[in-house]
C-alpha cells in the first residue's frame, strides 16, 4: 500500500452532498424523512490533492479470509439474522396473499331422519367456498408494501451482521499479530533491565551505587517482568477470542497461526474515484433504517385505511347428493354474495388510536434514520482522521526506530572500545526497543483504522441486491 496520504483526499469537488431520502409511497410528508448531509467530508486534505483510495476488507495475509469464512459459518448472530430474514419473507408472502381471494374446499356427509315417519337419508356434498376482502382504500396494499420493506430491512441487517463480523475477526487478528510482535521488544526490555539490575547490584555491593538507586533499578526490572507476563496473557486471550469466533479447535488454530507469528497484515488498497456523502447509502444499517421508514409509512397508511368502510364479497359452489329411502336426488348449489360493506360507527376510539400509534411509529423511524445517517458520517470522518494521523506519524516513527537502532550500534562499539559503560549500553538498548514498540503500535493503529473505515462505509454491501429481491 502506498503512503496513507493517498487514501485521504477527502474534500473533492465531486463530493457534493446527496440527500439520502426514502420516499414512502402514498405519504405526502415523505420529505420529512430526508437527510441532508454535508457537501464534503470534514477531514484533512492531502497537500497533493490526489484522488482517494479505500482499503477493502482484504489484507496481504492468506489466513485472514479463512478465519472470516469460518466465523461466518459458525456465527450464531448470522444464523439468527438468517432466521429473521426467513420470518420476514413469510410475513411478506402472507401480506401479499391477503390481497387475493381466499378459496377453501369443503366436503361433508351426514345421515339421519329429517321428520318423523320419513325414511333415514344420507346427504353428501363437495364444493368450494370463496371470500375476498376488496382492497377499496389500499389497506392491503399498504400492508404488503410494509411487509416487503421489512423483508428488505432484514436482508440489510443480515448484510450488516456479516460486515460487523468480518471487521471483528480482522480486528482480533490484527490485535493478536500486534501483541505477538510486541512480545519481542517487551521480552528484550525485561532482559535488558535484568542485566542492568545485575550490574547495579555489583556496583552497590562495591559501594559505588547508593542502595536507593539499586532499589529503584530492581523495581523497574520487576515491573518489566510483570509487563511481559501481561503481554503473553493478552496474546493468549486474543487466541481464545479467535477460537470462539471461528469455532476451530485451539490446537489447530495455533498451528495455523504459527506460520506468520508476529507479522502484522497490511491492507491492500481498493481504488475508488470519489468518496462522496452518497457513499453512505452503501451502509447496511442505513439501508435497514430507510426500509424501517418505508415499513412504518405502510403501517400508517394501512391504519388510516382501516378507519374507512370495508368491502367484502363471498360465494360458494357445491355438488350435493341426497338419498332417502328409494329416492335419490343430486345436483349443484351455488351462491354469489353477499357483497357486504362494513361501515365503522363506534369502536371506542380503537381505530383512531391505532392510526395515532402508527403515525408515532413513522415519526420514530424517521428520527432513527436521521440519527443513523449522522452516526455514519461521524464514523467515516473519525476513521479518516485516524488514517491521516497514522500517515503523518509514520515517517517520524520509522526515523525514530532507525536512529535509535543506529545509536544502539554506536554505543555497542563504544562499549567494546571502553568508551561507554554497560549502563550506557542497556539504556541505549531500551530506547531502541521503545522506538520499535511504538512503530509496531502505529502499524496496528493503521490496520485498525482501515478496518474501521471498511466497516464505516458498509464493507462490500450492495444495496441493489435488495431491489432485486436477492437473498442475503
Amino acid at each position: 500500500v502506498g503512503p496513507l496520504a493517498l487514501p485521504l483526499a477527502l474534500a473533492l469537488g465531486g463530493c457534493a452532498g446527496t440527500p439520502l431520502q426514502p420516499v414512502p409511497a402514498g405519504t405526502p410528508d415523505a420529505p420529512a424523512a430526508r437527510v441532508q448531509t454535508a457537501p464534503a467530508w470534514q477531514a484533512p486534505r492531502p497537500a497533493d490533492g490526489t484522488p482517494p483510495t479505500i482499503a477493502g476488507p482484504a489484507f496481504d495475509d492468506p489466513l485472514l479470509p479463512q478465519l472470516t469464512t469460518a466465523a461466518q459459518a459458525a456465527s450464531p448472530t448470522l444464523a439468527a439474522a438468517a432466521a429473521r430474514v426467513a420470518r420476514a419473507r413469510a410475513g411478506q408472502v402472507a401480506a401479499g396473499a391477503a390481497l387475493q381471494p381466499q378459496l377453501d374446499a369443503t366436503a361433508g356427509v351426514g345421515r339421519g331422519r329429517q321428520q318423523l315417519g320419513s325414511p333415514v337419508g344420507t346427504q353428501a356434498s363437495v364444493g368450494v367456498q370463496a371470500a375476498w376482502e376488496i382492497d377499496l382504500f389500499g389497506a392491503g396494499a399498504a400492508g404488503r408494501d410494509a411487509a416487503q420493506a421489512r423483508l428488505d430491512g432484514a436482508r440489510a441487517a443480515a448484510q450488516g451482521a456479516q460486515v460487523a463480523l468480518a471487521a471483528e475477526v480482522a480486528g482480533s487478528y490484527v490485535a493478536l499479530r500486534s501483541c505477538e510482535a510486541q512480545l519481542g521488544p517487551t521480552q528484550a526490555d525485561a532482559a535488558s533491565r535484568a542485566e542492568t539490575t545485575r550490574l547495579t547490584e555489583l556496583s552497590a555491593r562495591a559501594g559505588f551505587t547508593a542502595p536507593a538507586d539499586a532499589a529503584l533499578v530492581r523495581a523497574t526490572a520487576a515491573q518489566s517482568r510483570g509487563q511481559l507476563v501481561a503481554q503473553r496473557a493478552a496474546c493468549d486471550t486474543l487466541v481464545k477470542t479467535l477460537v470462539a469466533l471461528t469455532d476451530w479447535p485451539e490446537p489447530e488454530l495455533r498451528q495455523r497461526l504459527a506460520a506468520a507469528t508476529a507479522r502484522l497484515p497490511v491492507a491492500t488498497a481498493l481504488a475508488v474515484p470519489e468518496l462522496p456523502a452518497a457513499l453512505l447509502a452503501r451502509r447496511p444499517d442505513i439501508a435497514e433504517a430507510e426500509r424501517n421508514v418505508l415499513a412504518a409509512a405502510g403501517d400508517r397508511a394501512q391504519a388510516q385505511a382501516r378507519e374507512r368502510p370495508q368491502l367484502t364479497l363471498s360465494g360458494s359452489l357445491a355438488g350435493v347428493s341426497l338419498r332417502s329411502g328409494q329416492e335419490n336426488f343430486s345436483g349443484t348449489t351455488w351462491t354469489l354474495g353477499p357483497l357486504a360493506v362494513n361501515f365503522p360507527l363506534f369502536d371506542g376510539g380503537a381505530r383512531a388510536a391505532a392510526t395515532a400509534a402508527a403515525a408515532a411509529g413513522y415519526d420514530e423511524a424517521v428520527a432513527a434514520y436521521r440519527a443513523q445517517v449522522r452516526l455514519a458520517v461521524r464514523e467515516v470522518e473519525q476513521a479518516l482522521v485516524a488514517l491521516q494521523s497514522s500517515a503523518e506519524r509514520e515517517a517520524d516513527a520509522l526515523l525514530a526506530a532507525r536512529d535509535f537502532e543506529a545509536s544502539l550500534r554506536a554505543t555497542e562499539a563504544r562499549q567494546r572500545g571502553g568508551l561507554a559503560s554497560l549502563f550506557d549500553l542497556e539504556a541505549a538498548r531500551r530506547n531502541a526497543l521503545a522506538a520499535q514498540a511504538a512503530l509496531i503500535d502505529l502499524q496496528r493503529e493503521r490496520a485498525v483504522a482501515w478496518i474501521t473505515l471498511y466497516r464505516a462505509i458498509g464493507g462490500g454491501f450492495d444495496d441493489t441486491r435488495l431491489a432485486r429481491g436477492a437473498a442475503p
